[in-house]
């Protein structure tokens, strides 16, 4: 089985070459690497060019199109019998392309997502983050693990499809906001045989720092919306959960600052969330530093959420705009 890599870049030369040199360790070597420059101000192109002698590899740059064509851009071009799909901000275990070759070989899949981790050099910030990803008090169950709630749905931070899924579907159909979810339901409608490949795990860098992390998961919540703009059946109650939370500490706020009696319930319900994110981190990570940080990006991850869902719920299915 041959693969082709493809990953779109925007302004992150430094992610591109830690990424590179993981691809370099890989024990399956029957693959090539495509990287799609999509219009960056700052290019990545000597950093690719230094991999030209250990990688089968090319570099394409493109006007700005949004992540969802760049990949487009990367199957036109690749030549592979299956095409994976990386972000750029991932480091991939040395084993990758192993397991995933044995797991297709056995289960003949046409297409597969996988779970996303920290890596040990990841900073105590980026494995909170990672853990507020994935936490199963959080939104990490209705992602890609094993115990995942509802149909999987691959994310194109860890993906792959084969040849004859894009020829089919013609790959994506938007650019972002949520455009692989679109594209993994698309597939799954054609008939196309989906799967979580469980240990098929890499390290997701996602955000350095908390404000980044905001602003990206207030993209992903205004996704969810424009996912059931496209297939309203998509929309489920745990989607709400984010907005729900984010309601619930609003009412919370109200019900302290003018001493209510309901405060004190409210109180130690949001202290219970507390104690079970800390300690379940902290069990996790081995870290009590990080374990307090995953407190505030558990915070952020569903109030950033669910603000962004509620902003696009008001305006784009309330309002129709």
């Amino acid at each position: 089985m041959f693969f082709s890599i493809i990953i779109p870049l925007y302004n992150r030369p430094q992610e591109i070459d830690e990424l590179l040199h993981t691809l370099t360790q890989q024990t399956y070597t029957q693959f090539e690497v495509l990287i799609i420059e999509d219009g960056s101000k700052i290019d990545a192109k000597d950093i690719v060019d230094s991999y030209a002698d250990s990688l089968d590899i090319k570099y394409f740059y493109k006007e700005n199109g949004g992540q969802g064509f760049a990949r487009n851009f990367g199957f036109e071009h690749a030549k592979g019998d299956y095409f994976v799909i990386f972000d750029s901000d991932c480091l991939i275990p040395i084993d990758y392309l192993e397991i995933v070759k044995n797991y297709l070989l056995e289960h003949q899949l046409d297409a597969y997502g996988g779970p996303d981790g920290a890596h040990p050099s990841f900073t105590p910030v980026q494995k909170a983050i990672s853990y507020s990803m994935t936490s199963p008090f959080t939104t990490g169950g209705i992602r890609g693990n094993k115990k995942h709630i509802g149909q999987f749905h691959p994310r194109s931070f860890n993906m792959g499809i084969s040849r004859e899924v894009w020829e089919r579907t013609g790959g994506f159909i938007l650019t972002r906001l949520g455009e692989d979810i679109e594209f993994s339901i698309r597939i799954q409608s054609m008939g196309f045989k989906i799967g979580l490949i469980p240990d098929a795990i890499v390290f997701h860098k996602r955000r350095t720092d908390l404000k980044q992390f905001y602003k990206q998961l207030h993209f992903f919540g205004r996704a969810r919306i424009n996912i059931y703009k496209h297939f309203p059946s998509e929309l489920k109650m745990v989607h709400f959960f984010p907005a729900l939370f984010t309601l619930f500490l609003m009412a919370s706020l109200i019900l302290n600052a003018f001493a209510h009696p309901l405060a004190e319930f409210c109180n130690t319900l949001i202290a219970i969330f507390i104690l079970l994110i800390f300690f379940h981190s902290w069990k996790v990570n081995k870290s009590a530093k990080v374990a307090f940080l995953s407190i505030a990006a558990s915070f952020v991850q569903l109030t950033a959420y669910g603000l962004g869902f509620m902003q696009d719920f008001w305006k784009r299915i309330i309002l129709r705009k």
